[in-house]
């Protein structure tokens, strides 16, 4: 009996041993590589750092099963190609912006923000719980592409200026990077909005190809040291009064995953999304302190009658964009019904709290 009992603990030893030997060859015959291309430059604080968060999560989340490669803007593909980089086979998955798709499809403006539209909490709750995401990826399928919300850079800030704007007549011909319906909205007021990529941005201000820059708030601002060359930083942010950032996957390679890996990805985007937006509230916090003490930038609010006149342009902005196309109607008509009834809600609750807050 000892014998056999040897015999036995031996044999289990050995398939032990094989199995450990087999068990690491079969995990990295089951490891996906995917390579994520993004419009950011590399590790910029909020959009850039919300990328590299989200592709860590899915590969701990996955053990390691997908594991995904970050790129940043200039790497692999441009800033402003990642959708058709991502659809094309280019890269599995990508992190960007919406509306720098506009151009192709006018309604991709409404998933990253338009002027005095949705706030953050506001643009979730359509996204998630108000029949945004649907509508999303209805738009996006001819791309090849599945869009998920991957982060949030918040209430956005209405501009750097090299000079000061004492009324809406002194915004006439300047030279401002303003992309998506906001860049619009600024041209209608007399500015010329320029589509520079980000990575671009500071060394286009310095030269003075470009007079003003509208990028996002504090938090990323300072990284990029627009305070050195426009020292007056202007609200609101009428311009972008949200800031989503969208992560697109290949339809090809979201409907190759299994429903476990399909259920990572979605939820690492969604955490990017309520992280990075908490984390935004502090790096603004933070950053809009040191931008006005330590650097002594002046900051300005709008003069009121170009605030104004900036909401009766994005009115007709809104209602053109809808006329383009059945698909961009369905979309402005949800997001501004949305948008009417939430605002109901965000007077009373919000609004009133942070009034009587300051009073």
């Amino acid at each position: 009996m000892t014998t056999i009992t040897r015999r036995r603990l031996v044999g289990a030893g050995a398939a032990s041993v094989a199995g450990a030997v087999v068990a690491p060859s079969v995990a990295r015959a089951q490891t996906q590589r995917w390579r994520m291309v993004t419009s950011w430059p590399k590790r910029l604080p909020g959009p850039g750092m919300s990328a590299e968060r989200v592709a860590s999560r899915i590969r701990a989340l996955s053990g390691g099963r997908l594991d995904i490669a970050v790129h940043a803007a200039g790497e692999i593909v441009p800033a402003f190609e990642v959708l058709d980089a991502v659809g094309g086979g280019v890269a599995e998955i990508g992190h960007t912006a919406a509306f720098y798709w506009q151009g192709k499809m006018p309604a991709a403006a409404f998933y990253t923000t338009v002027p005095f539209g949705l706030t953050p909490g506001e643009h979730v709750s359509w996204v998630e719980a108000g029949g945004g995401q649907a509508l999303w990826d209805e738009l996006y399928a001819p791309f090849g592409v599945k869009p998920f919300m991957a982060g949030n850079t918040g209430v956005c800030m209405g501009g750097w200026f090299r000079h000061e704007i004492k009324s809406r007549t002194e915004i006439a011909g300047t030279k401002i990077r303003s992309l998506g319906l906001g860049g619009e909205v600024y041209r209608r007021l007399g500015a010329t909005p320029q589509t520079t990529p980000p990575a671009e941005i500071l060394t286009s201000l310095q030269s003075g190809v470009i007079d003003a820059v509208e990028f996002v708030g504090p938090g990323t601002d300072i990284a990029l040291g627009l305070y050195r060359v426009a020292p007056f930083y202007y609200y609101p942010g009428f311009n972008k009064p949200n800031g989503t950032g969208e992560c697109v996957v290949s339809l090809k390679a979201w409907n190759a995953l299994n429903a476990e890996l399909k259920a990572i990805v979605a939820h690492a985007c969604a955490t990017e999304a309520n992280f990075a937006l908490a984390e935004m509230e502090r790096l603004n916090t933070e950053a809009l302190a040191a931008l006005t003490g330590q650097h002594h930038v002046k900051l300005r609010g709008f003069p009121t009658d170009l605030v104004a006149a900036a909401r009766d342009a994005s009115r007709d902005v809104l209602g053109e964009l809808a006329g383009r196309n059945a698909t961009a109607r369905k979309i402005h008509d949800s997001y501004l019904a949305f948008r009417d009834r939430a605002g109901a809600w965000s007077r009373i609750s919000l609004k009133a709290v942070l009034e009587g807050r300051e009073s």
